[in-house]
């Protein structure tokens, strides 16, 4: 398969993204859209020029509500609505799933968390950050397959990470219940988690008229960051020499140019069709045989079909389906 190359770059913004996209009468989720990259993705896919009616699935009601007025503040004639869905809790999965109705044309996996300093457990007893990053969204999109198969040509999309080169998926301890626990690597298992699960997606939906890919949005300035202390803030280059925090570091991104690739893989025509890949910078990702910057390219095993397969099964085995 030849690399796709779009008009796009890292500097583009989802206003350039979505600019001449029609998507009145098609209807959006968006995981974790109360805040940063999430609310610029769904401010873009329902502003007046697309239209699509938007769902902000956030943990927090009244920071989604908050961010919903002030997407529509801004003229946007989509509705966008709120719900309450906690990616950690298979109960608010479950209420989430039971209250949609209808056709979904475009699923957003956004939300997650990152680098979480202690081992924690969901009551399942599953490793936090694999919990809510792979398996909260997994369950939400199995859940969804018939709204998406129903609106004719759904698009799912996944943010992952460049961090998925910090770990494959440790299949025989998912859940660091023999390893020792580090925050990243257990992030990049995550993360690499979600990029596999696109791939298993792709070949199992496709007849269905879904396509699904994964993105790595760049690194941006969120609420993402609030795990990280000070060393690893310097670490990462997020402050300045005398330790104040920067809202754009050098070679990072705003919100709005980080919401880009995920707003090309949801509604742009330049990928219509395409199902299965990692995109960054608003195009197809170069494979690479080994971590070169940390921040780009990706790495064989997160697209590998076996380990795809592999996950899947695993997948489906813990959240019993």
């Amino acid at each position: 398969m030849s690399r796709i190359i779009t008009p796009y770059s890292a500097r583009s913004t989802a206003a350039d993204v979505i600019a001449g996209v029609d998507l009145a009468g098609r209807r959006a989720v968006v995981t974790g859209g109360a805040s940063g990259i999430g609310l610029e993705t769904a401010r873009a896919l329902a502003n007046a020029g697309a239209g699509a009616e938007v769902t902000l699935a956030v943990r927090d009601i009244g920071a989604g509500e908050r961010a919903a007025a002030d997407i529509t503040a801004g003229g946007a004639p989509g509705k966008v609505r709120v719900d309450h869905l906690d990616l950690a809790d298979r109960a608010s999965i479950d209420a989430f799933l039971s209250g949609w109705t209808g056709p979904l044309h475009i699923l957003v996996n956004n939300a997650g968390v990152m680098a979480l300093p202690e081992l924690t457990r969901t009551a399942e007893g599953w490793e936090t950050q694999f919990a809510i990053n792979h398996l909260g969204h997994a369950e939400l999109t199995l859940g969804l397959h018939d709204a998406l198969t129903a609106a004719g040509g759904a698009r799912i999309v996944v943010v992952s990470s460049s961090a998925h080169q910090q770990s494959p998926v440790i299949l025989d301890d998912i859940h660091f219940t023999a390893r020792r626990y580090e925050a990243w690597s257990a992030y990049g298992q995550s993360k690499t988690a979600t990029i596999l699960f696109t791939v298993a997606l792709a070949s199992r939906w496709a007849a269905d008229g879904i396509t699904a890919n994964a993105l790595h949005p760049g690194g941006i300035m969120t609420k993402l960051q609030r795990h990280l202390d000070d060393a690893q803030l310097r670490w990462v280059g997020a402050v300045d020499e005398q330790g104040n925090r920067l809202d754009v570091p050098p070679g990072w991104k705003t919100p709005q140019q980080g919401a880009a690739t995920s707003v090309l893989m949801a509604a742009s025509p330049a990928v219509d069709g395409v199902t299965g890949r990692y995109f960054e910078d608003a195009n197809e990702a170069t494979v690479i045989a080994e971590p070169v910057d940390g921040r780009s390219g990706v790495l064989p095993y997160a697209l590998d079909e076996k380990n795809a397969d592999l996950l899947w099964e695993e997948t489906l085995r813990l959240l019993r389906r």
